[in-house]
């Protein structure tokens, strides 16, 4: 039984850039180890420019990964149909990922689904796609705005969630809390006082401040030196390569 609903389906090529560039940095090893990785690109919408790019990314990690494009839309499906070509697929299905024999992805990315779903079916969703994984697999679920400058995802394995990543163009940002707009379905309703994830973005927020003097650098070093007083309260779980990047992560059990 097919498992979800058809979403809007809107998306850009290129959308997913950031995640996808987080996603073979940080996940690299793990596909490199596997034996004849599959990832799926889940819910992929109404043109299948993300299933597309998500191969060409990651084949510069592992050359002979497989990707599947799963789509609860049958006629999104069948449109895909032509963009199929050896190590590439398109199936019709929803968070049950009726992958052929069963097998396991060793990555599942689910961008800008479980946005347009209530809150409390995202656990249920979670719970369904991680039990899906292979044992060193990784599923990324998050949203990003229509052009990719900001994004938010978070990062779950077989046990549950683990982290969550702020992303940005930092040329276009003007507060960290900005990025709030884009937070997950799981935390995009917690942003209120008394909520760790609101403390967290007002913490941000501060530390931008207090950084202003290093904005003739160039918003890059602000946004370095904002994300370095920021870990001395909450706990980062990357480094400065990946901040470069406009990017941050923190440890999902700071902001659940």
């Amino acid at each position: 039984m097919t498992e979800g609903f058809v979403t809007r389906g809107t998306t850009n090529p290129n959308r997913l850039r950031r995640m996808d560039r987080w996603i073979a940095a940080t996940h690299g090893p793990a596909l490199r180890r596997a034996d004849r990785p599959l990832a799926v690109d889940l819910g992929y919408g109404a043109a299948p420019w993300t299933a597309v790019e998500l191969l060409r990314r990651l084949r510069r990690v592992r050359p002979d990964i497989r990707v599947t494009g799963v789509e609860i839309d049958r006629a999104r499906v069948a449109a895909a149909g032509p963009w199929a070509e050896p190590g590439l697929a398109f199936v019709h299905g929803g968070f049950e990922l009726p992958l052929p024999g069963g097998e396991r992805p060793v990555l599942v990315r689910a961008a800008n689904v479980l946005r347009q779903y209530d809150e409390e079916r995202v656990a249920g969703a979670w719970a369904r796609l991680c039990a899906r994984l292979a044992p060193d697999g990784l599923l990324v679920e998050g949203t990003c705005d229509e052009i990719g400058r900001r994004q938010v995802w978070v990062a779950l394995g077989p046990e549950g969630p683990r982290t969550v990543t702020f992303a940005t163009r930092l040329g276009s940002l003007g507060t960290p809390s900005e990025l709030a707009e884009r937070l997950p379905k799981a935390l995009i309703h917690r942003n209120v006082p008394g909520e760790p994830v609101h403390a967290f973005l007002r913490d941000f927020d501060r530390a931008w401040a207090s950084a202003a003097p290093y904005a003739p650098l160039g918003a890059r070093q602000r946004w370095l030196h904002a994300v370095r007083a920021l870990r001395a309260d909450w706990p980062l779980t990357d480094g400065p390569a990946r901040w470069r990047q406009g990017e941050v992560t923190v440890a999902w059990s700071a902001l659940r």
